[in-house]
């Protein structure tokens, strides 16, 4: 784990897949802002069938590679680890077409990320007709929910918010 990150709780992860379900059997999975992968990770061990973790910082990606191979979890193919900036990926994504049934952000505290993540998500549409948006987000960051998504849980865990939003079929 490299100094300065600040990984998702093993508390807040375990919540995460008690939500989720503990089986992801063949779902596509993309985590951005994966810092240590942890999360990405661990829906491979549960069956995910597609994992895209996507992370800009040099040291975390190196982490995230080095943790795959101690694993030996191969990358490429079915799980992939971007080294890109997330809300660019988020557009490049759009524009090939690429769908997602689960999609978890956890971007840095202290920048305003997860509304901006959410927002370009809503609009550039990465997601399938029954997908699931997990957003983790400090406390003091007001997250503006997009119309076209429901509140499924929120639940506090110490200094964040784990929301868990679905596509509402109009």
């Amino acid at each position: 784990m490299p100094a300065g990150i600040r990984p998702t709780q093993s508390i807040l992860r375990g919540a995460i897949f008690d939500i989720l379900g503990h089986d992801l059997g063949g779902l596509s999975f993309l985590e951005l802002f994966a810092g240590s992968g942890a999360v990405g990770l661990e829906a491979i061990s549960r069956g995910a069938g597609q994992v895209v973790m996507v992370e800009i910082n040099d040291l975390n990606a190196k982490t995230i590679q080095e943790n795959c191979e101690l694993l030996g979890i191969g990358l490429g193919g079915e799980f992939s680890l971007v080294h890109a900036e997330a809300l660019t990926t988020i557009k490049r994504f759009s524009e090939e077409k690429r769908r997602f049934d689960i999609v978890f952000l956890d971007p840095p505290f202290g920048r305003k990320l997860a509304k901006k993540a959410l927002k370009l998500i809503t609009s550039r549409d990465i997601l399938h007709p029954q997908s699931l948006l997990l957003v983790q987000c400090e406390a003091a960051e007001k997250l503006e929910i997009p119309e076209c998504f429901g509140i499924l849980t929120r639940r506090r865990y110490g200094s964040s918010y784990l929301t868990l939003l679905q596509r509402v079929q109009k």
